[in-house]
């Protein structure tokens, strides 16, 4: 890796002594490839100097799998990224190889600006290059564009207005709609807040919006001049259709279609024969109350956005112990009454919260699924009675 402190790209301290047309500082805004940790595109800053023949690129998204615990920690918000320093054809050349394109906005700075930027590009990687990462408010994103923002002498004026009802969840779903599993995934770790309106800022998050905010974005001076954001734009590298890996029969939709189906011939099933399959029901609660932990986990992550999570109520870790508590009692109708009547209380709980968070894609047939069950059972308690 690439040391920024150790390369030759001009004197800080005498700024002015440069050649200013012999640098660029620009926003470079790459496209998603089918790669899952892509599919939301990356952001990074270009530093070029001719003058030195200096042409590297700073990356705020260096991370490793490698590192212990990597998924727990990602998942619990406690995730470190990393500055790194490449050279500019390297970082083309990974993007060349994935076929995603490469967008270069060059930033329209003064040569004061640019030895503003260049000294805070040096002095982040001195002594804050590692940061603790959060996906909506401290990403490659945002970091490339506040340092940038912080080396303008004046104010940014956008242009345009923005859709403030549109959510984090509304974003990320414009970024893995082809992609049904990890849109899942997503929607089911993520709570109520995920739902709630966006500022201009918060919406710049993702690499597409920075991009299209900056391209009609202007400086206003002290003195009340003004000048684009962005000298110009050009495509530096091209990008090919990238597959659409997550496009699939198997959707979450047609998984919970088919479990209700299949509940719904177990229950048939348990009137016609007038047996009840306590099993399938153990195998049902075991099953949620597992999935259930991962979103009890999340209520203590930092990421902000997952803390209060309404399908808790659906996929409950208590189920959990209402399994054994029915394994124990599964020939005391009286007691196993109470524990379908708190079970289904919960999933009603669940179902209405529908009202005021989205649900990841079919929690809501999971849920008449596990219901329709449990009022079969209740049914059957209170007629064994």
């Amino acid at each position: 890796m690439l040391d920024i402190s150790k390369i030759a790209i001009g004197n800080t301290t005498n700024y002015a002594g440069t050649p200013a047309d012999s640098i660029r500082v620009s926003l470079l805004t790459c496209s998603p490839h089918d790669e899952i940790y892509s599919l939301y595109g990356h952001t990074a800053i270009r530093y070029e100097d001719k003058a030195s023949k200096t042409d590297i690129v700073v990356n705020y998204g260096m991370f490793s799998f490698k590192k212990p615990f990597f998924v727990a920690r990602f998942v619990l918000g406690l995730t470190d990224y990393e500055m790194g320093i490449q050279d500019f054809n390297d970082f083309c050349y990974e993007y060349q190889y994935f076929g995603s394109q490469v967008t270069q906005q060059e930033i329209n700075l003064t040569p004061e600006e640019k030895g503003q930027l260049l000294k805070a590009l040096q002095d982040n990687y001195a002594n804050a290059r590692v940061y603790r990462y959060n996906y909506f408010y401290n990403n490659c994103t945002t970091k490339a564009r506040d340092i940038i923002l912080k080396s303008v002498n004046g104010k940014i004026v956008y242009k345009n207005g923005i859709d403030r009802s549109v959510s984090f969840r509304d974003l990320i779903h414009g970024c893995n709609a082809n992609y049904s599993w990890a849109s899942f995934g997503n929607d089911l770790l993520l709570g109520f807040k995920a739902d709630m309106q966006t500022t201009r800022e918060e919406q710049q998050f993702l690499p597409d919006n920075l991009m299209r905010d900056f391209g009609q974005a202007k400086i206003v001076s002290a003195d009340g001049s003004s000048r684009p954001l962005v000298k110009n734009t050009e495509i530096i590298v091209r990008g090919n259709d990238y597959a659409i890996a997550g496009k699939t029969k198997v959707t979450p939709q047609f998984v919970f279609i088919t479990l209700l189906i299949l509940i719904a011939a177990i229950v048939f099933a348990e009137f016609k024969t007038k047996k009840r399959f306590l099993w399938v029901d153990i195998l049902l609660l075991f099953a949620s109350g597992l999935a259930g932990l991962i979103l009890f986990v999340m209520l203590f992550s930092e990421h902000p956005t997952t803390s209060t999570n309404l399908q808790i109520f659906i996929l409950c870790p208590l189920n959990l112990y209402w399994a054994i508590y029915i394994i124990k009692n599964k020939r005391n109708e009286r007691q196993l009454r109470k524990a379908w009547t708190f079970l289904s209380i919960m999933l009603c709980i669940g179902l209405s919260g529908r009202l005021i968070q989205v649900y990841a894609e079919g929690m809501p047939l999971l849920a008449l699924s596990l219901l329709l069950k449990n009022c079969c059972n209740l049914y059957a308690t209170r007629k064994n009675d």
